[in-house]
């Protein structure tokens, strides 16, 4: 789209916010096979979501290649070529865009469009919603695919106009930036931070992470896929994705059915060495064990073996002591491609922030508490995002009454299954508030088959409108609560619960039963009629029956 576009009104069957996995899928599911109107907006000026923004060096997917991609498209899988283990970021973008070019949607896609107020009219049962581009778009429908890192969350530092370097966010990271040779200070080190120090160490002048909390990492294991493999992963199509529909972390390995203390110390030790040998967070902390994300001590199991290892590879003991977690193993899991190596090199050093706390900024650099300043040519921010609800927040969204959302969530971001929350009538969020955690493609899919689906028997009702019943989302907020409460997540700060935000209300953001599980209740909310909404004309009707849900956390991997 060239050039600011005044006072234009666009009618749509479906307006859909975003063009990262979950849009794309939805405006394919919508337009080729609805033949609906469709439109995807996105502020970005290209395709692909997260990651469009995430250009920093290192970005690697968590999820192994095989699985990082689509699924309901055999044809689409089979001609697709990888050449590692894990994708690299570039590998990630390239492939949306060809599937965005293969099946025609480029042209239904209005980039450097973002959604500043939406709006719903209860009398024509449509939503209007505003754009920063000056076009307003009057759709029956409304489809969110935010995305649950896209928020960027940058923590305020005394001083900080008054640096002459260069600050950037790993969210919006510039394509020119090259730090050959500079003074680099990273502040954050969970998956970004990780991800940034470790290839940016090589070639930096000199790499100052300032870290707030260490964390538990293990190898990632990128090794390039031969042929042979390639080939077998075509080839496996069914059995694959079979497997991972009906997992719990949807990775596509086979999670463990084995519990920690069932096996001799010996037999703990050769599991552990052979998955971190192996590589892959999720595949350590799932495919070892059945009960890390469940029992302490088991999780203590775990911790113990990662904290061995970062005393045997980092050379500086006061680094390692710096480097070693005393907490649970209880983050997202990581993995990485030489993170404690990275402090073993003469241009390499660390702060510990909580020790020595940032006190203000210069026009050289950072100013630590004991009088230290760290000069600078770029200080990166790799701290995260303001998780899920974030970029909700950030919208005039107004629902029933007009209601906002931030009004609806004052008390922390709810919905049911992550894809619809009460008041917002024909609004359907992709990867909303607890929605499942998990390899993010599968879960993507299934979301968006249930939305597409929906809209398609909605529209053909006499109201053409649908809403969520109030009972539903307290049910499963309860649900997500219960099932968090049963892991081990839930007793250290992370994002997974709104944490690394200064003053954000705590709260599950995420379903933690599992992939398997989730598919299960969705099948049987489609199988039942939708109990859990309405499609009748307002007012909504409260106390109607609702059944009450029950879950277990990760259950495929800890049920045997």
């Amino acid at each position: 789209m060239d050039g600011l576009i005044h006072d234009q009104i666009r009618d749509l069957d479906v307006l859909v916010v975003g063009a990262g996995f979950g849009g794309i899928y939805t405006l394919h599911k919508l337009r080729n096979e609805q033949g609906l109107d469709v439109v995807a907006i996105d502020k970005a000026g290209g395709v692909g979501g997260t990651w469009y923004w995430n250009k920093y060096p290192g970005a690697l997917s968590d999820s192994q290649s095989f699985v990082y991609q689509y699924s309901f498209d055999r044809d689409l899988y089979t001609n697709n070529t990888w050449t590692h283990r894990f994708i690299k970021g570039p590998e990630v973008l390239a492939y949306l865009n060809k599937v965005v070019d293969r099946f025609g949607l480029r042209e239904h896609i209005h980039l450097e469009t973002g959604m500043t107020e939406a709006v719903w009219d209860e009398l024509s049962g449509t939503w209007t919603v505003r754009t920063d581009r000056g076009i307003t778009y009057r759709a029956r429908f409304l489809v969110t695919g935010l995305g649950i890192l896209s928020a960027t969350n940058t923590p305020e530092i005394h001083g900080i106009e008054h640096f002459e370097g260069r600050v950037v966010h790993s969210g919006a990271w510039p394509e020119e930036l090259d730090l050959t040779g500079k003074r680099v200070g990273v502040i954050g080190n969970g998956s970004t931070g990780n991800q940034i120090i470790t290839a940016t160490a090589p070639i930096a002048g000199h790499l100052i992470s300032f870290q707030r909390s260490p964390q538990y990492s293990v190898p990632v294991g990128n090794r390039e896929v031969s042929p042979e493999q390639l080939r077998a992963d075509h080839d496996n199509f069914d059995a694959t994705w079979e497997q991972v529909r009906n997992s719990s972390v949807a990775m596509g390995f086979e999670e463990s059915t084995i519990e920690t203390f069932s096996v001799s110390a010996e037999e703990r030790e050769r599991i552990f060495q052979e998955a971190w040998d192996k590589g892959g967070g999720f595949q350590f902390m799932f495919g070892t064990f059945c009960d890390i994300a469940t029992d302490e001590a088991a999780n203590e199991e775990a911790a113990k073996f990662i904290r061995r290892k970062i005393g045997e590879i980092v050379q500086d003991p006061e680094t390692a002591r710096k480097l070693t977690p005393t907490d649970m193993y209880a983050r997202r899991p990581l993995c990485d491609s030489g993170f404690y190596e990275a402090f073993n090199r003469p241009n390499v050093s660390l702060v510990n922030v909580k020790e020595n706390p940032i006190v203000r900024m210069t026009r050289k650099g950072i100013v630590t508490e004991d009088g230290t300043e760290h000069e600078l040519d770029v200080l990166v921010f790799a701290t995260g995002f303001d998780a899920v609800d974030g970029n909700y927040m950030r919208v005039d969204l107004k629902g029933r009454d007009g209601k906002l959302i931030s009004q609806h969530w004052n008390d922390g971001p709810t919905s049911y299954l992550g894809v619809a929350t009460s008041g917002f009538p024909n609004m359907f969020m992709i990867l909303g508030p607890n929605g499942p955690f998990t390899n993010l493609p599968p879960t993507i899919e299934a979301q968006v088959e249930f939305i597409t689906d929906t809209i398609r028997k909605v529209a053909a009702t006499e109201t053409g409108r649908i809403d969520l019943r109030p009972e539903a989302e307290a049910d499963w907020t309860e649900t997500c609560r219960e099932v968090a409460a049963a892991t081990v997540f839930g007793k250290v700060d992370s994002w997974i619960f709104g944490a690394n935000i200064p003053g954000k209300k705590r709260s599950v953001l995420f379903y933690l039963g599992g992939l398997g599980e989730y598919r299960k209740i969705v099948a049987a909310e489609v199988a039942a009629g939708y109990p859990s909404f309405v499609t009748k004309s307002p007012p909504l009707p409260l106390g109607a029956a609702h059944p009450k849900r029950t879950s277990q956390p990760f259950r495929t991997a800890t049920q045997h």
